[in-house]
């Protein structure tokens, strides 16, 4: 290789073959040498040409367009072919290479993509108009598409997915992708669906399920920002009516705390969110609570309404953010 310093590079990969069972996963180590411009996917190909030419790698542009090479990188999500070995390696420190999490791993750093498309379908990512088709074309002001420019970078990579806390224990939530596609069309003037699309992204699996982990946020190659996207479609739905569901409470009485006492009362938040006189919810909860009391993470609840110092200052910003409104 010319044009640039040569660096020694030691990747750590996770292999997998179904046709070996037995062997199950397992880390190999291969060491290459690269040039200092050379990304991941150039070293994993440099491995796959000259080391072992049975490891199987996704890819195809080369040039962060596709969306094929997704993998995980020292832990994180990201695309092969836009992490530079320097910028995960900076002292030639081995790199850690994975197949993307929440997917099932086909082979090597291969994963199935299918959960993802059946997602994306999912949310119906298409425009649904109402009355007589135009004669030449639905316009849209130049402002409103233009807003919807990152959204719209998206090139169905499924790195966010990958890195997603919320479908790591709960497998039925659309996910971040899925969600940021559904917020492309909600938010396009020319969509007449909005109430159907938000009345579905309301029920269980939808946009209350996000953790607000911001993982999506910081692996997404393209600036998307899913998880912001997602807390768009929560407002979107609160404005829509959609407002009496646990969600929208914990949104709510969440606010209402904080506004009141300048802290975070979990108890009354958790009593206010499913509400009081839900007997049965409330019992299934107490084994959490007491494993969260023993490990010194429940707060006890004081005898009167604890205030915080400095709760006028934290209510004159909520009443400066409504005037704004």
């Amino acid at each position: 290789m010319q044009g640039g310093s040569e660096v020694k590079t030691s990747l750590k990969v996770k292999r997998y073959n179904p046709e070996d069972d037995d062997k199950g996963t397992y880390f190999e180590e291969f060491t290459v040498d690269m040039e200092e411009y050379n990304t991941v996917l150039d070293a994993l190909i440099a491995v796959r040409e000259y080391e072992d030419e049975s490891l199987a790698v996704r890819c195809s542009c080369r040039g962060s367009i596709c969306g094929s090479c997704g993998i995980r990188v020292n832990g994180s999500g990201a695309l092969a072919c836009k992490t530079k070995i320097l910028s995960v390696a900076p002292n030639e420190e081995t790199i850690t290479v994975e197949p993307m999490g929440n997917m099932p791993v086909l082979r090597d750093l291969v994963t199935d993509m299918t959960p993802f498309w059946d997602k994306l379908r999912g949310v119906e990512p298409w425009l649904q108009v109402d009355g007589p088709e135009p004669e030449s074309e639905y316009v849209a002001s130049a402002d409103a598409m233009t807003h919807l420019n990152g959204v719209m970078s998206c090139i169905m990579c499924g790195v966010c997915v990958s890195d997603c806390t919320s479908l790591e224990v709960f497998d039925q939530f659309l996910g971040p992708a899925a969600l940021a596609k559904a917020y492309r069309f909600v938010a396009d003037p020319r969509d007449a669906a909005d109430l159907s699309r938000l009345g579905a992204l309301n029920e269980p699996g939808g946009i209350w399920d996000c953790t607000r982990c911001m993982a999506c946020v910081q692996v997404c190659p393209k600036g998307v920002a899913p998880m912001d996207r997602i807390m768009k479609l929560r407002d979107a739905a609160i404005e829509a009516g959609f407002d009496n569901t646990p969600g929208a409470r914990h949104a709510e009485v969440f606010t209402e705390i904080i506004k009141q006492d300048g802290h975070l009362d979990e108890t009354m938040l958790t009593l206010g969110t499913i509400g009081m006189f839900n007997i049965g919810r409330m019992m299934s909860l107490v084994p959490i609570a007491f494993r969260a009391l023993v490990h010194g993470k429940l707060p006890l609840m004081y005898p009167f309404t604890h205030v915080s110092q400095g709760v006028t200052q934290i209510r004159k910003i909520f009443d400066h953010v409504e005037a704004k409104k």
